[in-house]
């Protein structure tokens, strides 16, 4: 996985480029009817139902706009909200404000429905033992808000991005002659390299997973697209020769059934691609 500062690197990229893609030469709205001079106080309000994401992402928002800002939290993230709760106060230069309001917004709102989300999967597989993941299927350019969202609803982060851990798949199998070709090839890379990444492999049947086992140094076996019938399967061919994650599909409906079959992780894209973002506002006090 990679480090923090790697991660906060990233935190501060998506800042920098958010503000120069909607603040421009200037806020001109503002700028136009507003006095440089002049102070205000807004309120984060909350018009639904869920998990409230991005507190500490606003924070470093409005640190970056006017490190002037001042901002009183009243509900950290990962908390759960309700129509009319107040998430914070923030106060300070009037511009600076409207200036940040949108990037807080946008990002708020995304980063609350994906940690709803991922709550309710968690929430879903209580006293199995099974844990979630999102996958690499994110919002390009903000990759690691939603990957932070999903920590803030209880999830966990699968590999950021395809420098931080192997994961060879159909295609990568396909491409390369076969299962064990890929491994062999994979291994030998990281040794020549001198990298130490964790490879994780794709099944897509019985035998595949058979011929996976057959290689020792893979880290976790994707089960993918397996019925509930052949997972458990699969779980007991692996048993504790490495982890076991199931993918494909799975849903609200069908997450509970997968995790009974005893994979250790089930990762799903649906946490950050399929969701419809929570209805917040900044409103001025």
């Amino acid at each position: 996985m990679i480090t923090q500062d790697q991660f906060n690197t990233e935190i501060d990229l998506i800042i920098t480029n958010a503000i120069r893609e909607d603040v421009g030469d200037g806020d001109h709205s503002s700028l136009a009817c507003i006095p440089a001079e002049a102070t205000g106080k807004a309120k984060l309000l909350v018009k639904d139902k869920g998990i409230i994401a991005g507190v500490e992402f606003a924070k470093q928002v409005f640190a970056y706009i006017d490190k002037n800002l001042k901002v009183e939290t009243c509900i950290n993230d990962g908390s759960p909200v309700n129509y009319g709760d107040i998430v914070f106060y923030v106060e300070g230069s009037s511009q600076s404000i409207l200036k940040a309001e949108r990037l807080v917004l946008n990002a708020m709102q995304r980063m609350s429905a994906i940690a709803t989300k991922t709550k309710q999967f968690v929430d879903l597989l209580e006293g199995t033992g099974t844990k979630v993941l999102d996958t690499r299927k994110t919002t390009p350019g903000i990759r690691a808000l939603e990957k932070w969202a999903v920590k803030i609803g209880g999830g966990e982060n699968h590999r950021f991005a395809l420098y931080d851990m192997i994961m060879l798949k159909d295609n990568h199998i396909d491409f390369s002659g076969g299962i064990t070709k890929a491994i062999e090839k994979t291994k030998q890379y990281l040794k020549d390299t001198n990298r130490d990444l964790k490879i994780i492999v794709e099944a897509r049947n019985l035998d595949e997973i058979q011929e996976i086992l057959k290689t020792e140094g893979v880290y976790r076996i994707l089960i993918d697209n397996f019925n509930y019938q052949d997972t458990k399967k699969a779980v007991a061919l692996i048993g504790n020769k490495c982890l076991t994650e199931s993918s494909g599909g799975i849903n609200e409906q069908t997450i509970r059934n997968y995790a009974e079959c005893g994979v250790n992780y089930i990762s799903s894209g649906a946490l950050t691609h399929s969701v419809y973002n929570m209805d917040l506002s900044l409103k001025a006090v």
